[in-house]
């Protein structure tokens, strides 16, 4: 975690914690990592995708589509939950979700 950042301010999205369930299961090591991705995963609340966060997905699509901005699909979904729940998003995939205006995003590695 990010130096001085309190985990209680940390939450996951549904589409994150799949992407590493799925990369765990993906692994070399599927039953190992699956066990550190599910520990990991347990210390944040799991934000779902609901219709709050599907209606404002659908917005940005629209949006970005019409624009010729086009984000990954799980990106977008990302986005949404972060947008509808009024949280920054962090990533080291910055640029793509800069794509969205009033998104804040952070790049704890940079």
């Amino acid at each position: 975690m990010y130096a001085g950042q309190a985990r209680a301010d940390i939450a996951l999205s549904a589409v994150v914690r799949s992407e590493l369930l799925a990369g765990a299961l993906l692994s070399a090591k599927p039953d190992e990592n699956r066990r550190i991705a599910e520990a990991f995963c347990a210390l944040f609340p799991c934000l779902p995708f609901d219709a709050q966060v599907a209606d404002i997905h659908a917005e940005w699509h629209v949006r970005l589509r019409r624009a010729g901005k086009i984000i990954g699909a799980n990106d977008l979904m990302i986005a949404a939950t972060a947008l509808a729940h009024k949280l920054t998003v962090v990533t080291h995939n910055a640029d793509e979700f800069r794509r969205i205006d009033g998104l804040v995003v952070e790049d704890w590695q940079a």
